[in-house]
């Protein structure tokens, strides 16, 4: 039975097609060279053969041949009487190599030397599913989704490894059933009670950046660069690219023919709205193009602050804050100014009313707070969808909504 066990232990051993030839036999033989020192003291003495592909091991023992009634230590001494049974030949001080067969051991013993190889070859697995991954950092993993759960996926590799997408990286939209094939990029690899956490992200930066790297070969051969890239995953992103050949248009390449190269990206993204921007050192043309696809009349830069001033046509406003105020958003991450948005003066509708001439309604220092976020008229402020102004004016929404009210009364 004892001899099954180990058997089935070393056949364990085979199937670690990823782990080293002599780290196997170096751990195998440190193992049981452990259980020798712990039942004879030392092991400077045994001689160990290990045949992993036949699953079988040899042990022999090296003791010196000395006159009956000398031995003073069996483990490293043998009696010439005793000598002489294995072989004629041998006489004293001579060296007698000979088997020890592993039922010499006793079952306790046994038991416990498979106990501690099994042990050991989970931590090399462990150990070096750790090391694979932490190389893979940045990489797109294809894998199988395996379970569902409320706050985490879990995702086999192609070889079986354990892998997790938690709710925060996955995109909002996402939507997997047990057996469905699913792409991310390795974020973090973490031991957590000592076992190896692989955490996958739909949600990266890093993600976007390798699906473009797959789709478009100037940016994987280095002819185009990425120079940034932000997202509000399942909304929008916004990618700045460069070109080291002026013969290559970055935004033309990334884009592909009616959109052939992004509108897999997008598809992959649950249809996430991306804006391929050419970058550039002018930070007002820079700013520009991030706040695309609105069109912007004239640029004020504060360098020293990082803020810009952009005023653009009333019809034009709606553009540049976009969505949810995504739009904004975005091209401040992506240029890392803090952009504020105003209507041309010169420009202004007729009919719309400037913030100022409701102070006898609306107090002061709430019409600062509007014309901060560049509303300085009613209709300008009106445009602004309800949920947004509360979010961007930082406003109670008992306010909001009455100065709404009180904008709206001035139309009707």
């Amino acid at each position: 039975m004892s001899t099954i066990n180990l058997t089935d232990t070393f056949a364990e051993f085979k199937e670690l097609k990823s782990i080293d030839r002599p780290t196997m036999m170096s751990v195998l033989e440190d193992v049981f060279r452990n259980m020798i020192i712990k039942m004879y003291g030392s092991d400077d003495n045994y001689d160990i053969i290990i045949n992993i592909d036949k699953g079988d091991f040899e042990i022999w023992r090296n003791r010196e041949v000395v006159e009956d009634g000398e031995v003073e230590d069996p483990n490293r001494q043998i009696a010439l009487t005793e000598a002489k049974s294995i072989e004629e030949d041998y006489e004293v001080g001579e060296e007698v190599t000979d088997e020890v067969k592993l039922a010499d051991f006793g079952r306790r013993a046994i038991l416990a030397l498979r106990q501690n190889l099994t042990a050991r070859i989970l931590e090399l697995e462990k150990n070096n599913l750790y090391s694979k991954y932490k190389d893979r950092i940045g990489e797109i993993i294809t894998g199988e989704v395996y379970q569902v759960w409320k706050k985490e996926i879990l995702v086999l590799d192609d070889e079986g490894n354990e892998l997790i997408i938690p709710k925060t990286e996955q995109i909002p939209s996402d939507f997997f059933r047990k057996g469905d094939t699913i792409r991310a990029v390795v974020v973090r690899v973490e031991m957590r009670n000592n076992s190896p956490i692989i955490v996958l992200s739909r949600t990266s930066p890093v993600f976007l950046e390798r699906l473009f790297e797959l789709e478009v070969p100037e940016i994987f051969d280095g002819l185009i660069t990425i120079k940034k890239i932000v997202r509000i995953p399942g909304e929008r992103a916004k990618v700045a690219v460069e070109s080291y050949d002026e013969r290559v248009d970055p935004v033309g390449a990334c884009v592909g023919m009616k959109g052939s190269r992004i509108h897999g990206i997008v598809r992959e993204l649950r249809n996430e709205n991306i804006d391929v921007i050419n970058f550039t050192n002018n930070i007002q043309l820079y700013i520009t193009r991030a706040l695309s696809p609105a069109k912007i009349n004239s640029i004020r830069i504060d360098e020293k602050n990082k803020r810009a001033e952009v005023f653009l046509q009333p019809e034009e406003v709606s553009l540049a804050i976009g969505k949810g105020g995504f739009n904004i958003k975005l091209a401040g991450q992506l240029t890392g100014y803090e952009i504020d948005v105003f209507r041309e003066a010169d420009v202004q509708d007729e009919e719309d009313v400037n913030l100022d001439e409701f102070t006898d309604e609306i107090d002061s220092w709430i019409i600062d707070v509007l014309k901060g976020i560049g509303c300085d008229t009613a209709k300008s402020v009106l445009e602004i969808p309800y949920e947004e102004l509360v979010k961007r004016t930082d406003l109670e929404e008992e306010t909001v909504k009455e100065v709404i009210r009180i904008l709206e009364s001035e139309f009707e």
